[in-house]
């Protein structure tokens, strides 16, 4: 069985989360598939430093290798909060409206790709399997052939692709994408996102597109493009379920509840998860029920992320005023219709709390996937489970909607839209909530994170 080197932005360190191997999700499957395989997890230490001669750090934790660099105070500031996140990030995320497009933060981009490559290399060996992962490293298949590797070399996009006449908004759009074509195996989580990459590499590009075998051959090279929708850690989620910790948190949100009915929502602080656009919603619920007030409390988690993009300031002070308006208008004395919490918790608290929670929203404008959705259908208690409300345009839509009969589809820029969904939750009764749970929960289990890691290295492996 052949190595696996995989690259990323960021490096899940093991001994820098306490116990090593306790981590979950993407970083815990990786390092699992990296126990079996051997190999090495290189990227970004997230540390800045000037100078570019400083020896790769790394380290080696419960059979696992990990490799990590410093970037420099210019190499953030172009590569990472610029070109990625401020041009890429938003146009893959349909916000053209909010993307930056600058010659300086681009060559940056480039720039890091090429250090990437130049660092990497010597750490790869003949027969190992090389795993790129997402937006931040699109063009590095192609830094890393140009320096002679013929070492199979995959690809894993984790956000939406965009439609092609969106993309082609990008400057030296084609240069960026016909990079992409220098992988054997490039990973999509929809048909749909696959669909918008295969339509651009064949109008765009002039690519030769055979959809039988899903592959794409372009000036000479051949690659396999598919879909491969990611899913949880079953197993490690269902252990932390299990701890006092979960319970605890559990308790907690019940008793803060005060008898009234929880709904929750978990996202990272950013304009793609429509955190305003669901608080527009929420209000509107409560002008709609007033009596409801007192029956339902909202738990709003939002850890701050990108804090130095000021978009995200943006974001952050809107969701602040619209949470402090709906409470200023519905509040009394001994009670808030909403909590909004600004930090992040624990996978044990998580869980607790989604399963003491009786509605989940997951309700982004535009998401590649969206393990909250699956998350929340997890935790749930089977003899009497939740409601999700989930956005259509999330990639989790296609696996949980189960023909209507899963998730309570909604589309997150209708305020009505969304308040209509949480009245209908509100009166769903404990049949209808156990058959939709029962729809959604094979899936959520079946097809988890390390069946998805499998699924890519064996394709990559063979195709």
């Amino acid at each position: 069985m052949s190595r696996i080197v995989v690259i990323s932005n960021r490096v899940a360190v093991p001994k820098a989360r306490g116990v090593a191997g306790a981590q979950g999700g993407l970083a815990g499957a990786l390092n699992a598939a990296l126990k079996d395989r051997g190999g090495v997890w290189f990227g970004w230490s997230g540390q800045e430093s000037e100078s570019d001669d400083k020896p790769i750090d790394r380290q080696h934790s419960d059979g696992v290798t990990t490799a990590t660099i410093d970037l420099s105070h210019r190499d953030v500031d172009e590569y990472y909060n610029g070109y990625a996140n401020s041009t890429l990030w938003p146009l893959f995320h349909y916000r053209i409206d909010l993307a930056r497009f600058e010659n300086k933060t681009g060559e940056g981009y480039e720039r890091v790709n090429d250090r990437f490559a130049a660092s990497v290399l010597p750490l790869i060996e003949e027969d190992d399997l090389v795993w790129v992962h997402d937006y931040h490293l699109i063009p590095l298949g192609e830094r890393l052939r140009s320096r002679g590797m013929t070492n199979r070399i995959g690809f894993f996009l984790h956000t939406p692709w965009p439609p092609t006449r969106l993309l082609t908004s990008l400057p030296y759009h084609e240069r960026l994408v016909a990079t992409m074509l220098s992988y054997d195996v490039i990973g999509f989580q929809t048909e749909e996102w696959l669909g918008s990459f295969v339509h651009y590499c064949e109008n765009e590009l002039g690519a030769d597109v055979d959809e039988a075998s899903g592959t794409i051959s372009h000036e000479g090279r051949t690659t396999t493009a598919r879909a491969y929708p990611i899913g949880i850690d079953w197993g490690h989620f269902q252990e932390q379920g299990a701890t006092g910790e979960a319970r605890q948190a559990e308790q907690r949100f019940l008793a803060s509840a005060r008898h009234r009915i929880g709904m929750i929502g978990v996202d990272r602080l950013d304009y793609s998860k429509g955190l305003p656009e669901r608080m527009d919603g929420i209000g509107r619920f409560f002008d709609q029920h007033p009596e409801c007030v007192r029956d339902l409390v909202y738990i709003q988690i939002a850890p701050p992320s990108r804090e130095d993009v000021e978009s995200y300031q943006q974001i952050r002070a809107t969701l602040e005023q619209k949470t402090g308006q709906i409470n200023g208008a519905r509040s009394e004395v001994d009670m808030v219709p909403i909590r909004y919490v600004n930090r992040g918790y624990s996978h044990a608290e998580l869980y607790g709390f989604f399963r003491a929670s009786k509605i989940g929203l997951v309700t982004p404008l535009r998401d590649g996937m969206n393990l909250v959705a699956k998350e929340y259908v997890a935790a749930q208690d089977p003899e009497d489970p939740g409601v999700l409300i989930l956005s259509e345009f999330a990639g989790a839509a296609q696996q949980l909607d189960c023909e209507g009969e899963g998730a309570v589809l909604v589309n997150p820029h209708s305020p009505d839209f969304l308040a209509g969904a949480i009245h209908r939750a509100l009166d769903m009764k404990l049949p209808e909530r156990k058959a939709r749970y029962e729809n959604m929960v094979g899936t959520v289990r079946r097809d988890d994170v390390h069946r998805w890691t499998a699924s890519f290295c064996d394709d990559l492996a063979v195709s």
